[in-house]
């Protein structure tokens, strides 16, 4: 059983997320949708909300779970058996910060991260810049996935 967990904040969860989510899906069995629990970020929406909205749109995948976390990324993957880390990776900024990050978690607990590059016409989404607009009330819908309810 491929199992691996998709760790973020995901505020909000964007179309390069599930772009993320749906190629690996492709490869794995499982998927844990890990929202990680992060104090010192200021979050646009509480982490229940970003639960309950990913949740939602993972409703009729059975191979999916949503779930937060309040540790380390590689504590996470073994409290759920996952043995893989999934990651998007937009800039080579991106990469040069996941590498280091991978590189430590397999040699603390033997975690393969599986980089995932994202699709060129997704580059520029990000939760950073979708949080912005949402800031000064504008339509994100282009940057969410379909069928994502956001209401606060």
């Amino acid at each position: 059983m491929r199992k691996a967990i998709f760790p973020g904040t995901f505020d909000p969860f964007t179309i390069g997320h599930y772009s993320v989510v749906e190629r690996a899906l492709t490869f794995m069995d499982e998927i844990v949708i890990g929202i990680g629990i992060n104090e010192n970020k200021n979050t646009y929406f509480p982490i229940e909300k970003r639960e309950e909205m990913i949740r939602e749109l993972y409703k009729d995948e059975p191979r999916i779970t949503v779930m937060s976390y309040d540790c380390l990324t590689i504590d996470f993957a073994q409290e759920v058996g996952a043995r893989f880390i999934v990651r998007g990776i937009r800039t080579v900024k991106d990469f040069e910060y996941e590498e280091t990050i991978a590189d430590i978690n397999r040699k603390l607990a033997g975690i393969e991260t599986i980089l995932l590059f994202t699709e060129p016409e997704l580059t520029c989404v990000s939760s950073t810049i979708v949080r912005e607009l949402l800031t000064y009330n504008k339509d994100i819908s282009q940057f969410i996935p379909k069928g994502m309810k956001m209401s606060e």
